[in-house]
């Protein structure tokens, strides 16, 4: 007989990590199975050799096809003046490619679109999937690493916390 609580609700899951801040991000992809983007926050590092980085993203997600089939991603992490282009690829009003027409990127190494004014892009190929519950949890090979050079310092970031979207660093003191 085991002495642990009861499982955690689903509930209590999502307003306890409303609490746990992450940057925003915006996933891309392209290829045979066409091109795709999804906002994001649950994204990490994994190791630096090789450079690689884990995103999680929704099974039931009408998206998650692209990414699959395609087998390459960027992660573009998006600056605080980003608001707008988060809402737009978290919205599932907006069909996918006036996503993209709405917003300005070029192609990266993996063939994946990188978002004109992120702070950096990280693109890949995926090299591994596991499932986990209602998610699959994609670990991504960087091949390109590319900085927004533009600004020195860096302009702010974009973070989400307790359901908001909030303005992170130096810049935005």
């Amino acid at each position: 007989m085991s002495d642990l609580p009861a499982p955690v609700s689903t509930e209590a899951f999502r307003s306890g990590l409303s609490r746990l801040a992450g940057a925003v991000t915006v996933i891309t992809t392209a290829g045979p199975a066409g091109a795709a983007g999804f906002t994001a926050s649950a994204v990490c590092s994994v190791t630096d050799s090789p450079p690689t980085v884990l995103v999680c993203m929704n099974r039931s997600s009408h998206a998650h096809r692209f990414f699959a089939a395609n087998g390459v991603l960027c992660v573009n992490v998006l600056a605080a003046a980003q608001q707008e282009v988060s809402a737009r690829f978290a919205s599932r009003d907006i069909p996918m490619d006036e996503r993209f027409a709405r917003t300005p990127w070029q192609a990266r190494a993996s063939g994946s679109p990188g978002l004109n004014g992120a702070l950096v892009q990280l693109d890949g190929r995926i090299v591994a999937t596991h499932e986990v519950g209602t998610h699959s949890v994609f670990i991504v090979e960087l091949v390109e690493i590319r900085l927004d050079a533009s600004d020195t310092p860096a302009p702010a970031g974009l973070a989400y916390f307790d359901r908001r979207y909030h303005a992170l660093g130096a810049a935005a003191a």
